[in-house]
């Protein structure tokens, strides 16, 4: 233990004038446990910080393969290990100055152990949650209807939202409404996603009763449909499938649907595309055109991240490519569109990329980083940065 003598002689030796210096003294000595590696310093942002001391938790998310992301209940944040040329000292009960008397009268030592060290913590950046990974899981077992054979007798592994939240590493909040966004529903406690055509098989019925009963497409009644339509489907497909293509609102104590023309065209299209390698544009539109209810409209817009056209072939064509089947890393991504097409004009790109940009990062911003540009025949078009094989 060092006395007040031997600590005022260690400052003379260091040529340091006490009376620059707080007057309480912390004598530190490494305690027979310390040791690095024992314990990890995470650096958190002020609103983190706030949700612990909230009483509310962080979790650690990924598997072994995965590098580790830390969420919290509604964000999703990258770790990465950052270095530092100081030596961090962890000492059970350490004051701050601010926290010492500054009374130059009670000159006291304080004698503090040392119970670990560390040469680096863990920093962390907001990023993307990874939610691609969910699709896929929920993919394996479609729901293709609850006369289905298949169903029956899956061998498939099925996924409740605890499952999701210790496979997925996204935060809850953005798990849900990404189960939102890709219209799964719960069956039996279950997550999963609608077969395709059992999805269309759905629409179809729907469309049928809408034009047999000459319904406004901006007000469709939901007891009339579960009455009419609960003979064919479970009630809670019918409603599940209103719910995919519309929107709710009540009117006179009514539950009614406003059908989305734009996602009904864009589901149509894809039943069109999905069996063939190329179509031919003209004819496409035409028969894209007379599948639809009547009384929409359908347009090239609605396929964005769905369906791409080439306009250098003759004629043009058009092909499915969905956003969605596209890798996840943005690098990756990138190589992938460009072994699909040499030279992207930004509006045929953009679709494409969108969902790879960062808070507050913008498509240009990606294309800067990734891509390279050009003038071709007026037009700017960018390419890839390195071969591509």
């Amino acid at each position: 233990m060092r006395s007040r003598a031997e600590v005022d002689a260690t400052l003379q030796t260091a040529k340091l004038n006490p009376a620059e210096l707080l007057p309480v003294v912390h004598c530190l000595s490494f305690g027979a446990q310390a040791g690095a590696g024992e314990c990890c310093l995470l650096q958190l942002e002020p609103g983190l910080c706030a949700e612990l001391e909230a009483g509310r938790s962080l979790v650690i998310r990924g598997e072994k393969d995965e590098q580790a992301v830390l969420c919290s209940k509604d964000k999703t944040y990258e770790m990465k290990i950052a270095d530092t040329s100081n030596m961090l000292l962890f000492i059970p009960g350490c004051k701050t100055p601010e926290q010492l008397d500054t009374d130059q009268a009670s000159c006291n030592i304080i004698h503090s152990q040392i119970a670990g060290f560390s040469n680096n913590y863990w920093e962390l950046r907001r990023c993307r949650p990874k939610l691609k990974k969910m699709r896929k899981l929920l993919m394996e077992d479609p729901y293709k209807g609850p006369d289905s054979q298949k169903d029956q007798t899956s061998t498939f592994s099925r996924y409740t939202t605890e499952d999701l939240l210790s496979l997925i590493q996204a935060s809850e909040e953005e798990i849900l409404h990404h189960l939102q966004d890709i219209d799964a529903c719960k069956i039996e406690g279950y997550w999963r996603i609608l077969d395709f055509d059992y999805e269309m098989k759905l629409l179809n019925h729907v469309t049928q009763l809408i034009d047999s009963e000459s319904w406004s497409l901006s007000k469709v009644p939901l007891r009339t449909c579960l009455e009419e339509l609960g003979s064919l489907e479970p009630t809670e497909m019918i409603e599940h499938i209103l719910l995919s293509y519309g929107r709710n609102y009540i009117d006179d104590g009514e539950v009614y649907f406003e059908m989305c023309e734009d996602k009904i065209c864009r589901a149509t299209a894809q039943m069109l595309l999905q069996n063939a390698v190329k179509f031919n544009l003209s004819e496409f539109q035409e028969v894209w055109q007379q599948s639809v209810p009547e009384g929409m409209t359908t347009r090239l817009d609605q396929l964005k991240g769905l369906a791409l056209v080439d306009k250098s072939s003759r004629p043009e064509t058009i092909f499915l490519l969905k956003v969605e089947d596209l890798p996840e890393d943005n690098q990756e991504r990138f190589n992938s569109l460009f072994s699909i097409r040499e030279k992207w004009t930004e509006v045929d790109i953009a679709p494409y990329i969108q969902d790879l940009c960062a808070e507050k990062q913008t498509v240009g911003a990606l294309l800067t980083k990734y891509a390279r540009s050009s003038m071709q025949n007026g037009v700017k078009v960018y390419n890839s940065r390195r071969p591509i094989s």
